[in-house]
């Protein structure tokens, strides 16, 4: 990091070219493809997604289950000849990088199969291709960096482990809150349940004991004299 002696001496100017060189950096090394999706996934259903991509570029494949049933889907993907080059059952998150072999269209899908009647919501992350560098020529520098380039790869490396950790705690949040709504669905059909007991109980409760109290008339007849 820079030392505080330096950063109080250095001039305005070279603050602003600071400034201009890591937004310029940061915007052209955000502009790597990519997709993120959340899909829903019925039971007993299956999801498929189709990407074309040429020979020798990497790809990676990050995927969650946010909700419904225990949090778990099947993952598979698929190169262009039909060879499976990964497959996973019953996960509940995973992470799966690749270079490709072979161009054509690459094929991965999700399902939900195995379930009967829970209904699943999956999120994932679809990343083709590596970052481009930050600065111009950076991998084929042969001089060190100098000091505002060192700043502006730290700067980036910071905003990329922030929107890591943003990603994660979106995932979390969308997570909990469905356990939430679940369990607060539960303790709502229970609180009405328990309802319709105690009514029930009550009104048996009161009939038991106005039969105690009621008297039984003798019944009237027999022959006179």
């Amino acid at each position: 990091s820079m030392p505080r002696s330096a950063r109080m001496a250095m001039p305005g100017a070279v603050h602003g070219a600071l400034r201009t060189l890591c937004l310029a950096a940061l915007l052209g090394a955000l502009g790597a493809g990519g997709t993120e999706l959340t899909l829903e996934l019925p039971d007993s259903a299956q999801r498929c997604f189709h990407q074309e991509l040429e020979s020798g570029i990497k790809f990676s494949l990050d995927y969650q289950v946010i909700s419904g049933g225990h949090y778990d889907v099947d993952c598979y993907v698929e190169d262009p000849n039909g060879k499976t080059i990964y497959q996973e059952t019953k996960k509940q998150y995973d992470s799966f990088s690749h270079h490709t072999e072979v161009k054509g269209v690459y094929t991965f899908c999700f399902g939900n199969e195995f379930s009967t009647f829970s209904h699943k919501i999956v999120y994932f992350d679809f990343q083709v291709g590596d970052e481009p560098p930050i600065l111009p020529d950076m991998n084929n520098r042969v001089t060190a960096l100098t000091q505002m380039e060192s700043a502006c790869v730290t700067i980036h490396e910071m905003l990329n482990a922030v929107i890591d950790s943003q990603t994660h705690y979106r995932l979390r949040e969308a997570q909990d809150r469905s356990r939430a709504e679940e369990l607060n669905g539960r303790v709502s059909y229970w609180s009405v349940g328990e309802t319709l007991i105690l009514f029930v109980v009550s009104i048996g409760q009161v009939m038991l004991l106005k039969s105690f109290f009621t008297e039984k008339r003798p019944s009237s007849g027999g022959a006179g004299s």
